[in-house]
């Protein structure tokens, strides 16, 4: 698909298939957000690929949304703090750099014709006990990955002249 029509076309899916995601697609999407820029090209994340057959009602723990445990998968971006490129102020990129992965990923995978949904209001404890996450390993963004079978809900952007200033504030 052209990028675009792309980015315009893409949204957030909350009901999936129980179609299973083809091994081909699910390494292009992860291909996407491995090449994805880091600050200082550190790559300061780890992504988790969680199959959700058989562990539904233990992943509601992490998010409890139907729709969360419909897709036959769950991607899971996690952050390193202490690989991530540190600015001198002492501000950590880390978060900034999963999120432009996971940006990669779900863009992807929109092209490949999946769908996915941000999901940062997850319980991190739960997760945390659920992955088995080490410590200085932090959860920062997952999405479910899988076929849609909802349509898109509206969604509403403010106007570019609300969101862009030349020269200053």
């Amino acid at each position: 698909m052209e990028f675009t029509e792309l980015i315009k076309e893409r949204y957030s899916v909350r009901g999936y298939k129980n179609d299973p995601v083809e091994e081909g697609k699910l390494q292009q999407a992860l291909e996407a957000a491995r090449l994805a820029p880091t600050a200082a090209n550190l790559q300061p994340f780890q992504l988790i690929v969680v199959h959700t057959e058989g562990r539904k009602e233990e992943l509601r723990r992490i998010y409890n949304r139907d729709w969360f445990v419909q897709a036959p998968l769950i991607i899971v971006a996690c952050g390193i703090p202490s690989k991530a490129w540190v600015r001198h102020d002492k501000a950590n990129y880390g978060v900034v750099d999963v999120a432009i992965v996971m940006d990669h990923l779900i863009l992807a995978a929109a092209n490949l014709g999946l769908g996915t949904c941000w999901i940062a209001a997850f319980d991190s404890q739960a997760t945390r006990e659920i992955l088995n996450l080490p410590e200085g390993v932090d959860p920062i963004v997952m999405t479910p990955l899988g076929y849609p079978d909802a349509p898109p809900r509206p969604t509403e952007r403010k106007p570019l002249k609300q969101l862009v200033r030349y020269e200053g504030w």
